[in-house]
């Protein structure tokens, strides 16, 4: 799995964090737009297959408090070759046996394996927090 190191700003919320590719919807895009998209300028590849894999809602994240409803895809075919990274961090290929030895949210543990199973169906996560810390999860598919 390509992922991002934040490691650039040490200001950054997920400073020290691998996190997966992605960013905010622009104005008069629809999200699957702004997966290629954000694939492209995270990485320099061209996605040309993305598969929704499923949502997550995160409510009270972050100093301000944040709620963002993200929509989780799965790239398989692309074509290029990703440049090292960005001004937000370095890229790193990581296998999925070793994700477990990279600093990343303790969140993302509950829904990344839900991106790479077999299951079909995509899912519909629900992550409130309080701040830094998460207080549940749930889901249904």
């Amino acid at each position: 799995m390509l992922l991002m190191h934040r490691n650039k700003w040490s200001q950054d919320i997920h400073f020290g964090k691998y996190l997966s590719l992605g960013g905010h919807v622009e104005p008069d895009e629809d999200v699957l737009t702004c997966a290629r998209r954000e694939v492209n300028e995270e990485s320099g590849l061209t996605a040309s297959d993305l598969t929704l894999r499923g949502t997550v809602m995160w409510t009270g994240f972050g100093h301000h408090r944040i709620n963002a409803l993200c929509f989780i895809f799965r790239c398989d075919v692309f074509a290029g070759t990703p440049h090292n990274g960005n001004e937000e961090g370095t890229l790193e290929w990581v296998p999925m046996d070793k994700l477990a030895s990279r600093p990343i949210w303790e969140s993302d543990r509950l829904w990344l394996p839900m991106v790479f199973d077999t299951n079909t169906k995509p899912f519909y996560g629900v992550m409130p927090y309080d701040g830094h810390e998460m207080l549940s999860w749930s889901f249904q598919r």
